[in-house]
Parts: C-alpha cells; structure tokens; sequence
C-alpha cells in the first residue's frame, strides 16, 4: 500500500511538473512591460495603452499581430510617441514593417531595418514593430539607450531570407514589400500601383499549403523603371508547378514581362519601360542555385572489388598481429620477471595488504595467489 501511494506521488508531481512546463511555454510577455520608465532625458509621461491595429485587420491577422501599445515619453520641452506592435514571430512583424514604409522613406542609422521620414521614425526589432514619432526631437544616445531596451524583450529568430534577394541599386526605398499570404499580396502589388496583379494570388499557392513568400519593390533609373517581384517557394518542384499554374493568369501578359525560375525562385518584372531594363533587374537579383549530381557507384578509375577485399583482409591481419605482439609482449615481461625475480618488481609481500578472517590458523600469503 505504501509503495502504491509512493508511486501515485511520483506520477502527480510529474503531473504537475509537465503543466508547469507548459504554461510556461505558452505565457506570453507583458507587452506593457516592455515600455522602459525613462530612456535618456526622456520619461514616461503616462502609463501605457492600447493602440488601434494600425493596418488592414485582415492583413495584420496574417502577419499574426497580438497586441499593439502606446506610449508618450517628455523631457521638459519635447514629447516623444512610442508605439510598440507585437507579433507572433519576427516575420510577421517584417510584414508589418513593410507594410507601414512609404515611398520616400530614408533608411535611417537606428539599426538594419529602419526608416524615418518628416514625422516618425519606424523600426524592426525581432517581434516588434516599433514606431517613435518625434524621433527627430531625440538624441542618438538616448535613441541606442531605448532600442537596447527593447532588444532584450525581443525574439531574436532570423527573418526571411527572401527579402535579401532584392537588389540594391535603383531601389526606390519605402517600396519594399513583404507578404506571407494572400492579403498582404494584395496590400503589396496595390501599394505598387499594380492592384490588378492582387487576382493572381489564387495561383500561387497560399491556400494549399505550398507556403510562398513575396518580396517586391519599385525601381527606377532615369527614364527606366519597374516592379520587380520574387516569389520564393520550399523547394524547386513547387516553383516550377506553380510557374505553368500562373503563366497562364499574368494580367497584361508578355507586356509585364515573362515570370522566370531560378531554383526555388521565381521571378517577374511588371510593366518595365523597356525589356533591357527588365533583364537588367533579373540579373541583379542576389540568388544563386547550385546543382550537385549524385555520382554513380563506381567508374572506370575504381579499383575492383576483390582487390578492395584483399586489402581490407590484409589490413585486419596487420592490426590483429600487432595487438598480438602487443600482447604476449606485456604479458610476457610480467610473468618473466616475477619467475626470475620474485616479489622483487612486482606483488612485493611488503607494499601487499590483505585483510584476513581469521578462519583457519594458517596465515596468508601473498605469493599464494600467483
């Protein structure tokens, strides 16, 4: 019975352990206790609140948008706005970086992904979007004092990789676009000026489970320009069964340039003032693919099989004679020398302890055992 209680015991501390585990799993940070005091000259002028959405509740429900905050922040003389949106994983929160930039945007010294312009300053920092209007009010010092803040609230998982495909040369900054699905497809060729495209979603894939990600931006040099948009999927094979899937269904067709794969990527340059300019973005996209071939079993320089055993026999022999050499060697010295030089080298009866019962009269001795 007492064994049967102990057992029960065990089981419920597991039991219990295991939901630890859990809710611990699923707690989720207290966004509101993100928000630093002070950072800086700069201290909380009120305690923070909540936010609207910001974007298309559809979108922001696709880039999985938890919880948005507000708060304001004075010196004396300025007053400083820090929005803060959270988000389910640092992708989502790029779609929402990239859905708020705007063309004209700069890209601006607080960190990778960041953009400022006249009246707020934005930036992506692991799950959080992080807005600060009247940023310009704030020094750089206390500016790195708050986003070094933040960053220790924030997910550092890596972002898509597809958003580094884009080129840099005659990037129109505040174009770019992210989407993980079909409403931020749509958000994104509309803010491009191409909403006819947002039909084509269908084709891609969100729905089935193929798992594309877009990345799209504006270009222009000169009297040249044009959309350029990358669709990335898993592996090539879904690329390239999507790629008949939406040759077919491109608006304007051959006029928006032809949808090119490369790998896992595909790729489409809409409405380019001339198809130089459109081969001239192809080329610049920074994806490269590499191809190994899986080499046959044999060829003509491989040595044959039976001398591949021979040498393999001949090589367990040489090991097996060596470990026997070895062995007699060792074993050999020892029992010589406690032959000719008893209890002189080895078992000497003076460093020898033995603990003795006592059963019989006869006192041991060490030399007995050998």
């Amino acid at each position: 019975m007492r064994r049967l209680i102990l057992i029960i015991a065990a089981a419920c501390g597991l039991i219990v352990s295991a939901a630890g585990v859990v809710c611990a799993a699923g707690a989720k940070k207290d966004l509101a206790g993100v928000f630093p005091e002070q950072f800086g000259q700069f201290r909380a002028a009120a305690p923070a609140g909540a936010a609207g959405n910001g974007t298309d509740a559809i979108e922001a429900e696709e880039a999985g948008l938890l919880k948005r905050m507000v708060r304001r922040y004075s010196d004396g003389k300025n007053q400083v706005v820090l929005t803060i949106a959270e988000f389910r994983d640092p992708t989502g929160a790029y779609e929402g970086y990239t859905a708020e930039l705007n063309p004209g945007m700069k890209p601006s010294t607080a960190g990778p992904l960041s953009a400022v312009d006249d009246t707020k300053l934005m930036l992506e920092l692991g799950d959080f979007l992080v807005q600060i209007e009247g940023a310009k009010n704030v020094r750089e010092g206390d500016l790195q004092e708050l986003i070094k803040a933040l960053k220790e609230h924030a997910d550092s998982a890596p972002l898509p990789p597809v958003r580094g495909y884009l080129p840099e040369r005659d990037l129109v900054d505040g174009s770019q676009r992210y989407a993980q699905g079909a409403a931020g497809f749509a958000h994104a060729v509309s803010s491009l000026g191409h909403p006819e495209f947002a039909g084509i979603s269908s084709e891609m894939g969100f729905a089935t489970g193929a798992e594309p990600e877009v990345m799209a931006a504006q270009y222009a040099s000169g009297a040249s320009h044009g959309a350029l948009l990358l669709i990335a999927y898993p592996n090539p094979q879904l690329a390239e069964q999507h790629l008949r899937h939406l040759a077919g269904v491109i608006p304007g067709g051959a006029s928006n340039g032809a949808l090119e794969r490369k790998g896992s990527l595909l790729s489409m340059v809409i409405a380019p003032t001339s198809k130089a300019y459109a081969n001239k973005l192809r080329q610049s996209i920074n994806y490269e693919t590499q191809v190994t071939w899986n080499e046959p079993s044999t060829t003509a320089t491989d040595p044959p099989i039976v001398s591949t055993l021979v040498k393999i026999f001949v090589g367990t022999g040489v090991f097996m004679l060596v470990a026997l050499v070895l062995g007699v060697a060792f074993g050999g010295v020892r029992v010589l020398t406690k032959k000719f030089f008893p209890g002189k080298v080895f078992d000497r009866p003076e460093q020898m302890e033995v603990l003795q019962l006592g059963l019989s009269g006869k006192r041991i001795d060490p030399r007995d055992f050998y």
